[in-house]
């Protein structure tokens, strides 16, 4: 079987042979090694501009001092430290405003400079991107937009070096990202239903969220990618 798409996701806990620096050898056949080792030479090769290599390292050692030890919060305060950044950006939803001025606070306590940008910035109106009345989460009402690439656009006219994504919707976090010219973490994914924690809808994938699953749920979990299943096997 030859695959033409990395499936990384499909790898069994008793290979995982990158751990052991043994993909060539031990790698299955969706293995980026095998699929696309020009692809990971490429990535390789991008380590060789000095800000991408100092962002590696810098993040390797964060990990590796504050393993088990640091929140994420202090892991940030620590790769901005180590980069010698000076200007952090919080990018921010507006019903997270409150923990935001923490957020600013804890930062500048560090010595940092902070700016920091709501999503409704601007309060532009939902219908200039197109959304209807009967589309808004409070029809009949004045709904302003996210407006992440306004966001984005404000901390990068700030100079801000390291921009942290607090609570921003899916999607709208997606075109932050897109935009930011700093780079840019997560500090909170927003997660409504499961305050803020989404990693509990895969923890409870097979029961209460069950309905988190798609028509094509398959009877027993597939050990193969899409592309190593023989059309009639149940798994």
């Amino acid at each position: 079987m030859t695959y033409r798409t990395v499936s990384c996701a499909y790898c069994p806990p008793t290979v995982r042979a990158c751990r052991q620096g043994e993909s060539d050898t031990r790698g299955p056949g969706f293995c980026p090694s095998k699929v696309d080792p020009g692809g990971v030479a490429v990535g390789s090769s991008r380590y060789d501009d000095p800000f991408v290599r100092d962002v590696a390292q810098a993040s390797a050692i964060v990990e590796s001092e504050g393993y088990c030890r640091w929140t994420r919060v202090e892991e940030i305060v620590q790769l901005a430290k180590r980069l010698g950044f000076r200007k952090l950006g919080i990018a921010t939803c507006i019903s997270f405003v409150d923990l935001a001025h923490t957020l600013s606070a804890i930062l500048e306590s560090h010595g940092f400079e902070v700016a920091s940008a709501a999503c409704k910035n601007g309060g532009v109106a939902k219908e200039s991107i197109g959304v209807r009345d009967d589309q808004k989460i409070r029809p009949g009402t004045y709904e302003p937009m996210c407006n992440p690439v306004s966001q984005a656009t404000l901390l990068n006219h700030a100079g801000c070096q390291l921009n942290i994504v607090l609570g921003l919707c899916v999607g709208h976090d997606s075109l932050f990202f897109k935009h930011s010219d700093g780079l840019a973490t997560t500090l909170v994914a927003k997660d409504r239903v499961l305050a803020h924690n989404p990693i509990g809808a895969l923890h409870l994938a097979d029961t209460y969220y069950a309905r988190v699953w798609g028509p094509d749920r398959p009877a027993k979990p597939r050990s193969q990618p899409a592309e190593g299943r023989s059309n009639d096997s149940p798994s």
